[in-house]
């Protein structure tokens, strides 16, 4: 199985800036797909974004320009830097990779964090 800690959410005014990270461990072969979701009270989860092994990227439109998404894959760690943010952007963030587990048995799955909360309020 793959474990993901994330790290780096908190308390910040708008305007400010936070850098989430994730990190994988595990009987991990390789780590396709990373994407940072995120999960506000009383709505449903939504992308933030997403790097693929080769470093292509995606992002919500409500993040573009001023999110960015960037991963270590010697660490297998994924992090969002995110600037300007919002009281809108407040939310508890997940991340999620999908990875090629090695265990005796080979095969791909996709894993969950727990979560890290960010609040974006004066």
């Amino acid at each position: 199985q793959v474990q993901l800690v994330e790290s780096g959410g908190g308390l910040v005014q708008p305007g400010g800036s936070l850098r989430l990270s994730c990190a994988a461990s595990g009987r991990i072969f390789s780590i396709n797909r990373m994407d940072w979701y995120r999960q506000a009270a009383g709505k449903e989860r939504e992308l933030v974004a997403a790097i693929t092994s080769g470093g292509s990227t995606n992002y919500a439109d409500s993040v573009k320009g001023r999110f960015t998404i960037s991963r270590d894959n010697a660490k297998n760690t994924v992090y969002l830097q995110m600037n300007s943010l919002k009281p809108e952007d407040t939310a508890v963030y997940y991340c999620k990779v999908v990875a090629a587990i090695d265990d005796g048995d080979y095969y791909v799955s996709h894993f969950w964090g727990k979560g890290t909360l960010v609040t974006v309020s004066l």
